[in-house]
């Protein structure tokens, strides 16, 4: 979202069961532990903005992350962003999310605009990187950029015959200290918020590489 002018939010695309739409890892005595939310009536044939959470306990949920890193250096920070995201009574899918990106950018002072794809009405129409063309010509964009793991996915070429300019970000993780344990990688930005000072945290999001067609 940093690296970008404006980030897309997919909110019309089909839920996955069993991905990250719904739960994230946190550190929990030195092992990543799921943390998430359960979805009613879980299915991959219903978009994510018509989907709903079940009602949750929020105290129950802050009680994990209180035993998780109530001795964190930064957890007066970390638990009240993450109490604020809870406690928001939306439940559906895609408006609740949509809420906790936006106040973890507000925290982070990330600025970046924000489009949700079913606002582009007769996109979903488009299958795969398809969708991803049709976006970028009407929103006037000239360069995607993709997470690193979609390099399988998306290939230069095909981007360039429509007038995009395809680029893969490659962020590079820094390991900071987690209490006394062995860094875990690839955690909850929340688990970056309990250990790190927001200046620590807005230099790691400035220190990330962009693959380009050579």
């Amino acid at each position: 979202m940093n690296a970008a002018d404006l980030f897309l939010i997919g909110d019309n695309y089909n839920f996955i069961k069993r991905g990250w739409i719904q739960r994230n890892r946190i550190l929990v005595n030195g092992q990543p532990h799921f943390l998430g939310l359960e979805v009613k009536h879980i299915t991959s044939f219903r978009k994510i903005n018509e989907t709903e959470f079940v009602d949750f306990d929020v105290g129950r949920k802050m009680s994990t992350v209180y035993r998780a890193y109530r001795k964190a250096p930064e957890f007066d920070a970390g638990y009240d962003l993450m109490k604020k995201i809870l406690e928001n009574p939306e439940r559906n899918v895609a408006e609740f999310l949509t809420s906790s990106i936006q106040t973890i950018c507000k925290f982070l002072g990330i600025t970046t605009k924000f489009v949700r794809s079913s606002e582009i009405p007769g996109n979903d129409s488009y299958k795969r990187e398809y969708r991803i063309y049709d976006f970028c010509q009407r929103l006037g964009g000239d360069t995607y950029i993709n997470a690193v793991g979609g390099q399988d996915l998306y290939h230069f070429d095909d981007f360039e015959k429509h007038g995009v300019t395809l680029k893969f970000i490659h962020p590079n993780i820094r390991p900071y200290r987690q209490f006394d344990n062995e860094f875990v990688p690839g955690l909850s930005i929340l688990d970056v918020v309990m250990f790190n000072s927001l200046d620590a945290i807005k230099d790691m999001l400035n220190d990330f590489g962009l693959i380009e067609k050579k």
